[in-house]
Protein backbone atom coordinates (compact mmCIF):
# COMPACT_ATOMS: atom_id res chain seq x y z
CA UNK A 1 0.00 0.00 0.00
CA UNK A 2 1.46 3.35 -0.67
CA UNK A 3 2.66 5.67 2.23
CA UNK A 4 0.25 8.97 2.28
CA UNK A 5 1.53 12.03 1.69
CA UNK A 6 3.45 13.60 4.54
CA UNK A 7 2.80 17.22 3.08
CA UNK A 8 -0.18 19.09 2.05
CA UNK A 9 0.57 22.48 -0.08
CA UNK A 10 -2.99 24.69 -0.32
CA UNK A 11 -2.79 27.18 -2.88
CA UNK A 12 -6.13 29.44 -2.61
CA UNK A 13 -5.59 29.17 1.60
CA UNK A 14 -6.95 32.26 2.23
CA UNK A 15 -10.28 32.08 0.40
CA UNK A 16 -13.63 30.64 1.70
CA UNK A 17 -13.65 27.05 0.96
CA UNK A 18 -10.16 26.80 2.78
CA UNK A 19 -11.70 28.50 5.81
CA UNK A 20 -14.96 26.97 6.19
CA UNK A 21 -14.51 23.69 4.64
CA UNK A 22 -10.38 22.54 4.38
CA UNK A 23 -8.65 23.33 7.23
CA UNK A 24 -11.63 22.13 9.51
CA UNK A 25 -11.29 19.23 7.68
CA UNK A 26 -7.62 18.30 8.10
CA UNK A 27 -8.40 19.86 11.79
CA UNK A 28 -10.79 16.65 12.10
CA UNK A 29 -8.34 14.13 10.42
CA UNK A 30 -5.69 15.43 13.11
CA UNK A 31 -7.76 14.84 15.93
CA UNK A 32 -8.96 11.44 15.00
CA UNK A 33 -5.06 10.61 14.83
CA UNK A 34 -5.55 9.88 11.23
CA UNK A 35 -2.84 12.00 9.83
CA UNK A 36 1.05 10.71 9.50
CA UNK A 37 3.92 11.46 11.63
CA UNK A 38 5.43 14.84 11.02
CA UNK A 39 2.86 16.07 8.92
CA UNK A 40 2.98 19.71 7.20
CA UNK A 41 0.15 21.42 5.87
CA UNK A 42 1.96 24.36 3.56
CA UNK A 43 -0.67 27.31 2.74
CA UNK A 44 0.03 29.82 -0.10
CA UNK A 45 -1.93 32.79 -1.30
CA UNK A 46 -1.00 35.91 -2.74
CA UNK A 47 -1.04 38.06 0.65
CA UNK A 48 2.06 38.54 2.14
CA UNK A 49 1.85 37.44 6.07
CA UNK A 50 4.05 35.79 8.37
CA UNK A 51 3.58 31.89 10.05
CA UNK A 52 2.20 32.93 13.57
CA UNK A 53 -0.69 35.90 11.62
CA UNK A 54 -2.01 32.99 9.40
CA UNK A 55 -2.39 30.24 12.18
CA UNK A 56 -3.75 32.67 13.98
CA UNK A 57 -6.32 33.42 11.16
CA UNK A 58 -6.99 29.49 10.94
CA UNK A 59 -7.58 29.02 14.92
CA UNK A 60 -10.20 31.58 14.24
CA UNK A 61 -12.09 29.87 11.69
CA UNK A 62 -11.74 26.39 13.40
CA UNK A 63 -13.76 28.18 16.60
CA UNK A 64 -16.35 29.65 13.71
CA UNK A 65 -16.96 26.93 11.82
CA UNK A 66 -16.32 23.71 13.91
CA UNK A 67 -19.04 22.28 16.12
CA UNK A 68 -18.38 24.21 19.51
CA UNK A 69 -18.01 20.42 21.04
CA UNK A 70 -15.29 19.67 18.51
CA UNK A 71 -13.06 22.26 18.85
CA UNK A 72 -10.52 22.06 21.40
CA UNK A 73 -7.39 24.30 22.22
CA UNK A 74 -5.14 21.93 22.67
CA UNK A 75 -5.70 19.42 19.40
CA UNK A 76 -5.95 23.41 17.76
CA UNK A 77 -2.66 24.53 19.16
CA UNK A 78 -0.97 20.75 17.52
CA UNK A 79 -2.88 21.66 14.88
CA UNK A 80 -1.59 25.51 14.13
CA UNK A 81 1.97 24.12 14.53
CA UNK A 82 1.91 22.07 11.63
CA UNK A 83 1.20 24.58 9.35
CA UNK A 84 3.91 27.38 7.41
CA UNK A 85 2.48 29.99 5.26
CA UNK A 86 4.37 30.67 1.89
CA UNK A 87 3.09 33.70 -0.75
CA UNK A 88 2.98 32.47 -3.64
CA UNK A 89 1.82 33.96 -6.73
CA UNK A 90 1.70 32.28 -10.54
CA UNK A 91 3.97 33.65 -12.95
CA UNK A 92 6.44 34.57 -10.15
CA UNK A 93 9.89 32.02 -10.12
CA UNK A 94 11.25 33.34 -7.55
CA UNK A 95 8.06 32.55 -5.19
CA UNK A 96 7.97 29.15 -6.46
CA UNK A 97 11.61 29.01 -5.43
CA UNK A 98 10.93 30.22 -1.34
CA UNK A 99 7.89 27.54 -1.91
CA UNK A 100 10.48 24.76 -2.62
CA UNK A 101 12.49 25.76 0.31
CA UNK A 102 9.82 25.12 2.86
CA UNK A 103 9.30 21.21 1.09
CA UNK A 104 13.27 20.50 1.21
CA UNK A 105 14.29 17.01 1.40
CA UNK A 106 10.39 15.78 1.89
CA UNK A 107 9.26 15.22 -1.33
CA UNK A 108 10.18 11.91 -1.30
CA UNK A 109 7.80 11.01 1.12
CA UNK A 110 4.73 12.31 -0.95
CA UNK A 111 3.17 16.00 -1.59
CA UNK A 112 -0.28 16.44 -2.23
CA UNK A 113 -0.75 19.73 -3.98
CA UNK A 114 -4.74 21.30 -3.12
CA UNK A 115 -6.03 23.83 -5.80
CA UNK A 116 -8.87 26.07 -4.27
CA UNK A 117 -8.46 28.68 -6.78
CA UNK A 118 -10.07 29.95 -9.94
CA UNK A 119 -9.23 27.23 -12.97
CA UNK A 120 -7.50 29.93 -14.95
CA UNK A 121 -4.51 29.28 -12.24
CA UNK A 122 -4.52 25.75 -12.26
CA UNK A 123 -2.21 25.59 -15.60
CA UNK A 124 0.02 28.27 -14.52
CA UNK A 125 0.18 27.26 -10.66
CA UNK A 126 1.23 23.81 -11.44
CA UNK A 127 4.08 25.02 -14.61
CA UNK A 128 5.43 26.70 -11.35
CA UNK A 129 5.68 23.94 -9.67
CA UNK A 130 7.61 21.91 -12.46
CA UNK A 131 9.99 24.78 -12.59
CA UNK A 132 10.58 24.74 -8.60
CA UNK A 133 10.99 20.92 -8.73
CA UNK A 134 8.31 20.33 -6.96
CA UNK A 135 6.65 17.55 -9.67
CA UNK A 136 7.53 14.21 -8.49
CA UNK A 137 6.24 10.26 -9.08
CA UNK A 138 5.18 11.28 -5.28
CA UNK A 139 3.50 14.60 -6.18
CA UNK A 140 -0.68 14.50 -6.14
CA UNK A 141 -2.86 17.58 -7.66
CA UNK A 142 -6.18 17.77 -6.65
CA UNK A 143 -8.53 20.68 -8.56
CA UNK A 144 -11.57 22.11 -6.99
CA UNK A 145 -14.48 22.88 -9.76
CA UNK A 146 -15.27 24.37 -12.20
CA UNK A 147 -13.26 22.50 -14.61
CA UNK A 148 -13.61 25.10 -17.32
CA UNK A 149 -17.43 26.14 -18.26
CA UNK A 150 -17.81 24.14 -21.30
CA UNK A 151 -15.82 20.98 -23.79
CA UNK A 152 -12.91 23.17 -25.20
CA UNK A 153 -12.22 24.85 -21.70
CA UNK A 154 -12.34 21.74 -20.32
CA UNK A 155 -10.05 19.87 -22.26
CA UNK A 156 -7.51 23.12 -21.78
CA UNK A 157 -7.50 23.22 -18.17
CA UNK A 158 -6.84 19.09 -18.12
CA UNK A 159 -4.42 19.18 -21.30
CA UNK A 160 -2.39 22.24 -19.18
CA UNK A 161 -2.11 19.93 -15.86
CA UNK A 162 -2.08 16.21 -18.16
CA UNK A 163 1.18 17.75 -19.98
CA UNK A 164 3.03 17.87 -16.22
CA UNK A 165 1.04 15.29 -14.25
CA UNK A 166 -0.04 11.88 -15.15
CA UNK A 167 -3.96 10.67 -14.87
CA UNK A 168 -3.17 8.93 -11.75
CA UNK A 169 -1.59 11.82 -9.98
CA UNK A 170 -4.65 14.40 -11.05
CA UNK A 171 -7.88 14.41 -8.58
CA UNK A 172 -10.66 16.34 -9.87
CA UNK A 173 -12.74 17.17 -6.82
CA UNK A 174 -16.71 17.05 -6.88
CA UNK A 175 -17.21 17.36 -2.96
CA UNK A 176 -20.91 15.58 -3.49
CA UNK A 177 -18.59 12.16 -3.87
CA UNK A 178 -17.34 12.93 -0.70
CA UNK A 179 -20.77 13.17 1.00
CA UNK A 180 -21.72 9.50 3.19
CA UNK A 181 -25.33 9.18 1.79
CA UNK A 182 -24.09 9.35 -1.75
CA UNK A 183 -21.03 7.06 -0.99
CA UNK A 184 -24.12 4.94 0.50
CA UNK A 185 -25.79 4.66 -2.69
CA UNK A 186 -23.37 2.47 -3.45
CA UNK A 187 -23.88 0.09 -0.82
CA UNK A 188 -27.42 -0.03 -1.09
CA UNK A 189 -27.31 -0.87 -4.54
CA UNK A 190 -24.74 -3.72 -4.58
CA UNK A 191 -24.71 -4.62 -0.85
CA UNK A 192 -28.33 -5.61 -0.77
CA UNK A 193 -30.03 -8.64 -2.87
CA UNK A 194 -33.10 -6.97 -3.12
CA UNK A 195 -32.94 -3.75 -5.27
CA UNK A 196 -30.63 -4.62 -8.22
CA UNK A 197 -33.10 -6.82 -9.76
CA UNK A 198 -35.61 -4.24 -9.86
CA UNK A 199 -32.92 -1.64 -11.17
CA UNK A 200 -34.20 -1.24 -14.58
CA UNK A 201 -36.56 -0.53 -17.13
CA UNK A 202 -38.75 -3.36 -16.32
CA UNK A 203 -39.54 -1.95 -12.85
CA UNK A 204 -39.22 1.40 -12.81
CA UNK A 205 -41.23 4.28 -14.30
CA UNK A 206 -39.08 7.28 -13.52
CA UNK A 207 -36.39 8.79 -11.45
CA UNK A 208 -36.24 12.12 -9.73
CA UNK A 209 -32.88 14.09 -8.71
CA UNK A 210 -33.39 17.29 -6.58
CA UNK A 211 -30.67 19.76 -5.66
CA UNK A 212 -33.07 22.44 -4.07
CA UNK A 213 -31.06 26.13 -2.05
CA UNK A 214 -32.32 28.05 -0.23
CA UNK A 215 -29.35 30.89 -0.35
CA UNK A 216 -29.11 33.38 -3.56
CA UNK A 217 -25.75 34.77 -4.84
CA UNK A 218 -24.34 35.14 -1.80
CA UNK A 219 -21.12 36.66 -2.66
CA UNK A 220 -20.92 34.67 -5.68
CA UNK A 221 -21.69 37.73 -8.56
CA UNK A 222 -18.15 37.74 -10.17
CA UNK A 223 -18.42 33.81 -10.46
CA UNK A 224 -22.06 33.22 -10.78
CA UNK A 225 -23.41 35.18 -13.19
CA UNK A 226 -22.88 34.09 -16.82
CA UNK A 227 -22.33 30.36 -15.36
CA UNK A 228 -25.79 29.39 -13.97
CA UNK A 229 -27.18 26.31 -12.61
CA UNK A 230 -26.83 24.66 -15.56
CA UNK A 231 -23.07 24.28 -15.12
CA UNK A 232 -22.53 25.30 -11.61
CA UNK A 233 -25.08 22.24 -10.23
CA UNK A 234 -25.96 19.95 -13.04
CA UNK A 235 -22.69 19.29 -14.69
CA UNK A 236 -20.98 18.19 -11.82
CA UNK A 237 -22.98 17.42 -8.48
CA UNK A 238 -26.08 16.42 -10.46
CA UNK A 239 -24.57 14.03 -12.66
CA UNK A 240 -22.38 12.01 -10.36
CA UNK A 241 -25.39 11.57 -8.41
CA UNK A 242 -26.83 9.96 -11.80
CA UNK A 243 -24.36 8.11 -12.44
CA UNK A 244 -23.49 6.23 -9.52
CA UNK A 245 -26.95 5.76 -9.24
CA UNK A 246 -27.71 4.71 -13.11
CA UNK A 247 -24.40 2.34 -13.45
CA UNK A 248 -23.93 -1.12 -13.95
CA UNK A 249 -22.49 -3.04 -11.40
CA UNK A 250 -18.98 -2.72 -11.61
CA UNK A 251 -16.12 -5.69 -11.47
CA UNK A 252 -14.84 -4.33 -7.95
CA UNK A 253 -14.62 -1.24 -5.57
CA UNK A 254 -11.72 -0.07 -7.09
CA UNK A 255 -10.76 3.47 -9.28
CA UNK A 256 -10.82 2.12 -12.31
CA UNK A 257 -13.58 0.16 -12.54
CA UNK A 258 -15.83 2.20 -10.65
CA UNK A 259 -14.97 5.06 -13.04
CA UNK A 260 -15.09 2.89 -15.93
CA UNK A 261 -18.68 2.14 -15.25
CA UNK A 262 -19.91 5.90 -14.42
CA UNK A 263 -18.65 7.09 -17.83
CA UNK A 264 -20.54 4.89 -19.82
CA UNK A 265 -23.32 5.99 -18.24
CA UNK A 266 -22.44 9.58 -19.02
CA UNK A 267 -21.90 8.90 -22.46
CA UNK A 268 -25.03 7.30 -23.16
CA UNK A 269 -27.40 10.27 -22.26
CA UNK A 270 -29.10 11.21 -25.51
CA UNK A 271 -27.91 14.78 -26.51
CA UNK A 272 -30.62 17.98 -26.33
CA UNK A 273 -31.50 19.83 -29.55
CA UNK A 274 -32.69 23.03 -30.36
CA UNK A 275 -36.10 21.50 -30.98
CA UNK A 276 -35.91 18.68 -27.80
CA UNK A 277 -34.68 21.67 -25.16
CA UNK A 278 -38.10 23.01 -25.80
CA UNK A 279 -40.07 20.46 -24.49
CA UNK A 280 -37.70 18.91 -22.11
CA UNK A 281 -35.71 21.74 -20.51
CA UNK A 282 -37.05 24.69 -18.42
CA UNK A 283 -34.91 27.74 -17.47
CA UNK A 284 -35.26 30.25 -14.35
CA UNK A 285 -34.43 33.00 -12.89
CA UNK A 286 -35.55 33.86 -9.21
CA UNK A 287 -37.73 37.52 -8.83
CA UNK A 288 -38.41 38.74 -4.95
CA UNK A 289 -40.08 36.58 -2.82
CA UNK A 290 -39.87 35.22 0.72
CA UNK A 291 -37.68 32.23 1.71
CA UNK A 292 -38.22 30.79 4.76
CA UNK A 293 -40.48 34.07 6.01
CA UNK A 294 -37.70 35.90 4.81
CA UNK A 295 -38.46 38.39 2.46
CA UNK A 296 -35.69 38.56 -0.38
CA UNK A 297 -35.09 40.45 -3.24
CA UNK A 298 -34.38 39.04 -6.79
CA UNK A 299 -31.46 38.14 -8.62
CA UNK A 300 -31.58 40.84 -11.08
CA UNK A 301 -31.34 43.33 -8.27
CA UNK A 302 -29.16 41.37 -6.42
CA UNK A 303 -26.70 41.54 -9.15
CA UNK A 304 -27.62 44.95 -10.10
CA UNK A 305 -28.68 44.56 -13.71
CA UNK A 306 -31.15 42.75 -16.13
CA UNK A 307 -29.45 39.27 -16.59
CA UNK A 308 -30.59 36.10 -18.54
CA UNK A 309 -28.41 33.31 -16.55
CA UNK A 310 -30.58 30.50 -15.07
CA UNK A 311 -30.76 30.13 -11.63
CA UNK A 312 -33.19 27.14 -11.97
CA UNK A 313 -32.84 24.56 -14.40
CA UNK A 314 -35.51 21.44 -14.75
CA UNK A 315 -34.46 18.19 -17.29
CA UNK A 316 -36.26 15.51 -18.63
CA UNK A 317 -33.16 13.43 -19.83
CA UNK A 318 -32.75 9.78 -20.81
CA UNK A 319 -30.19 7.40 -20.68
CA UNK A 320 -30.19 5.19 -24.33
CA UNK A 321 -28.74 1.61 -23.27
CA UNK A 322 -30.22 -1.45 -22.49
CA UNK A 323 -30.99 -0.93 -18.47
CA UNK A 324 -32.38 2.23 -18.85
CA UNK A 325 -34.08 2.56 -22.63
CA UNK A 326 -37.16 4.55 -21.92
CA UNK A 327 -36.70 5.57 -18.13
CA UNK A 328 -37.10 8.94 -18.08
CA UNK A 329 -35.02 11.44 -15.45
CA UNK A 330 -36.19 14.48 -14.25
CA UNK A 331 -33.98 16.50 -12.83
CA UNK A 332 -34.38 19.68 -10.56
CA UNK A 333 -31.78 22.72 -9.05
CA UNK A 334 -32.12 26.00 -8.44
CA UNK A 335 -31.50 28.81 -5.59
CA UNK A 336 -34.00 30.18 -3.46
CA UNK A 337 -35.72 27.12 -3.36
CA UNK A 338 -38.60 27.06 -0.42
CA UNK A 339 -36.30 24.54 0.97
CA UNK A 340 -32.19 23.19 1.31
CA UNK A 341 -32.62 19.64 0.19
CA UNK A 342 -31.02 16.94 -2.24
CA UNK A 343 -33.19 14.11 -2.76
CA UNK A 344 -33.49 11.19 -5.30
CA UNK A 345 -36.74 9.82 -5.55
CA UNK A 346 -37.50 6.05 -7.84
CA UNK A 347 -40.59 5.57 -8.65
CA UNK A 348 -41.37 2.45 -9.73
CA UNK A 349 -44.47 1.06 -12.01
CA UNK A 350 -47.60 -0.44 -10.64
CA UNK A 351 -48.66 -4.09 -10.07
CA UNK A 352 -49.45 -5.43 -13.79
CA UNK A 353 -52.69 -7.00 -12.42
CA UNK A 354 -54.58 -6.10 -8.73
CA UNK A 355 -56.21 -8.97 -6.87
CA UNK A 356 -58.18 -6.22 -4.77
CA UNK A 357 -60.16 -4.26 -6.97
CA UNK A 358 -64.09 -4.62 -6.75
CA UNK A 359 -66.58 -2.78 -8.65
CA UNK A 360 -66.93 1.18 -7.36
CA UNK A 361 -63.89 1.25 -5.32
CA UNK A 362 -61.04 0.48 -7.15
CA UNK A 363 -57.52 -0.84 -6.39
CA UNK A 364 -56.30 1.13 -3.80
CA UNK A 365 -52.86 0.50 -5.14
CA UNK A 366 -50.12 2.89 -4.97
CA UNK A 367 -46.82 2.34 -6.88
CA UNK A 368 -43.94 1.61 -4.80
CA UNK A 369 -41.63 4.65 -4.25
CA UNK A 370 -38.03 4.83 -2.81
CA UNK A 371 -37.41 8.11 -1.45
CA UNK A 372 -33.59 8.79 -0.48
CA UNK A 373 -32.92 11.89 0.99
CA UNK A 374 -29.13 13.21 0.92
CA UNK A 375 -29.62 16.36 2.56
CA UNK A 376 -30.05 18.01 5.42
CA UNK A 377 -32.14 14.65 6.56
CA UNK A 378 -30.01 11.40 5.94
CA UNK A 379 -32.49 8.54 4.99
CA UNK A 380 -34.47 5.86 3.02
CA UNK A 381 -37.42 5.50 2.82
CA UNK A 382 -39.72 3.02 1.19
CA UNK A 383 -43.43 3.37 0.30
CA UNK A 384 -45.03 -0.08 0.40
CA UNK A 385 -49.03 -1.02 0.30
CA UNK A 386 -50.13 -2.56 3.60
CA UNK A 387 -53.44 -3.72 4.71
CA UNK A 388 -55.53 -1.61 6.79
CA UNK A 389 -56.30 -3.04 10.03
CA UNK A 390 -59.92 -4.09 10.95
CA UNK A 391 -62.45 -7.19 9.97
CA UNK A 392 -63.75 -5.79 7.18
CA UNK A 393 -64.17 -8.85 4.59
CA UNK A 394 -62.91 -6.50 1.82
CA UNK A 395 -59.33 -5.90 2.07
CA UNK A 396 -58.52 -2.14 2.16
CA UNK A 397 -55.25 -1.10 1.39
CA UNK A 398 -53.22 2.12 2.46
CA UNK A 399 -49.71 3.27 1.86
CA UNK A 400 -46.93 2.86 4.53
CA UNK A 401 -43.67 3.80 5.42
CA UNK A 402 -40.49 1.96 5.89
CA UNK A 403 -38.18 4.52 7.26
CA UNK A 404 -35.06 4.26 7.88
CA UNK A 405 -33.30 7.39 9.49
CA UNK A 406 -29.20 6.89 8.74
CA UNK A 407 -28.77 9.64 11.18
CA UNK A 408 -30.20 7.72 13.84
CA UNK A 409 -29.06 4.71 12.87
CA UNK A 410 -25.91 5.84 13.22
CA UNK A 411 -26.07 7.84 15.87
CA UNK A 412 -22.90 7.52 17.75
CA UNK A 413 -20.99 8.10 14.39
CA UNK A 414 -19.63 12.33 13.99
CA UNK A 415 -21.44 13.40 10.75
CA UNK A 416 -17.85 14.18 9.18
CA UNK A 417 -17.48 17.03 6.59
CA UNK A 418 -17.04 15.86 3.26
CA UNK A 419 -13.94 16.92 2.84
CA UNK A 420 -12.60 14.79 5.14
CA UNK A 421 -12.80 11.85 3.07
CA UNK A 422 -11.36 13.53 0.32
CA UNK A 423 -8.43 14.73 1.27
CA UNK A 424 -7.65 11.72 3.36
CA UNK A 425 -8.02 9.84 0.04
CA UNK A 426 -6.01 12.18 -1.71
CA UNK A 427 -3.08 11.66 0.72
CA UNK A 428 -3.81 8.10 0.57
CA UNK A 429 -3.61 8.13 -3.61
CA UNK A 430 -7.36 6.56 -4.00
CA UNK A 431 -9.18 7.83 -6.59
CA UNK A 432 -12.83 6.70 -6.52
CA UNK A 433 -14.12 9.13 -4.80
CA UNK A 434 -12.59 11.46 -7.59
CA UNK A 435 -13.90 12.44 -11.39
CA UNK A 436 -11.35 11.27 -14.45
CA UNK A 437 -10.79 13.45 -17.32
CA UNK A 438 -13.44 11.19 -19.39
CA UNK A 439 -15.89 11.59 -17.06
CA UNK A 440 -15.56 15.57 -17.13
CA UNK A 441 -15.68 15.23 -21.00
CA UNK A 442 -18.53 13.50 -21.12
CA UNK A 443 -20.58 15.53 -18.27
CA UNK A 444 -19.49 18.44 -20.58
CA UNK A 445 -20.27 16.75 -24.24
CA UNK A 446 -23.86 16.47 -22.83
CA UNK A 447 -24.28 19.68 -21.19
CA UNK A 448 -22.81 21.81 -24.43
CA UNK A 449 -25.87 20.07 -26.45
CA UNK A 450 -28.39 21.89 -23.93
CA UNK A 451 -26.77 25.52 -23.78
CA UNK A 452 -26.12 24.93 -27.50
CA UNK A 453 -30.09 23.85 -28.38
CA UNK A 454 -30.59 26.62 -25.85
CA UNK A 455 -28.93 29.54 -28.12
CA UNK A 456 -30.28 28.00 -31.08
CA UNK A 457 -34.06 28.25 -29.77
CA UNK A 458 -33.11 31.81 -28.33
CA UNK A 459 -34.99 30.15 -25.09
CA UNK A 460 -34.79 32.91 -22.55
CA UNK A 461 -35.40 32.40 -18.41
CA UNK A 462 -38.80 32.09 -16.81
CA UNK A 463 -39.71 34.32 -13.72
CA UNK A 464 -40.52 32.44 -11.05
CA UNK A 465 -41.33 33.85 -7.04
CA UNK A 466 -38.20 33.11 -4.47
CA UNK A 467 -39.77 30.31 -2.24
CA UNK A 468 -41.45 28.41 -4.88
CA UNK A 469 -39.96 25.22 -6.73
CA UNK A 470 -39.41 27.22 -9.97
CA UNK A 471 -41.17 28.20 -12.69
CA UNK A 472 -44.83 26.58 -13.51
CA UNK A 473 -42.84 25.22 -17.21
CA UNK A 474 -41.37 22.98 -14.11
CA UNK A 475 -44.28 21.74 -13.27
CA UNK A 476 -45.60 21.11 -16.88
CA UNK A 477 -42.80 19.36 -17.21
CA UNK A 478 -43.19 16.09 -15.49
CA UNK A 479 -46.70 16.19 -15.22
CA UNK A 480 -47.96 16.11 -18.96
CA UNK A 481 -46.27 12.53 -18.30
CA UNK A 482 -48.58 11.56 -15.44
CA UNK A 483 -46.16 11.94 -12.81
CA UNK A 484 -45.59 15.19 -10.43
CA UNK A 485 -42.35 16.59 -8.39
CA UNK A 486 -41.54 15.11 -5.17
CA UNK A 487 -41.88 18.30 -2.49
Amino acid sequence: MTEPSATFLLFGATGDLARRMIFPSLYNLLADGLLPDDFLIVASGRSEMSDAAFRDEVCAALRQFLPADRYEEQVAARFSAMICYQPVEAGKPEQFAALADRIDGRLERGLSVYLSTPPSLFAPTAQGLAEAGLIAPTTRIAMEKPIGKDLASSRQVNDGIGALFAEDQIFRVDHYLGKETVQNLLALRFGNVMFEPLWNTAAIDHVQITVGETVGLEGRVSYYDGVGALRDMVQNHILQILSIITMEPPARMDPTAVRDEKVKVLRSLRPMTAETVKTNSVRGQYTPGAVQGEIVTGYADELGQPSDTETFVALKAYIDNWRWQGVPFYLRTGKRMPARQSEILIQFKPVRHSIFWRAGHGTGLEPNTLIIRLQPEEYIRLLIMSKRPGLERQVHLEEVTLDVSLTAAFAGQRRRIAYERLILDLLAGDQTLFVRRDEVEAQWTWIDSIIDGWKEANMKVAPYSSGNWGPSSAIALIERDGASWHD
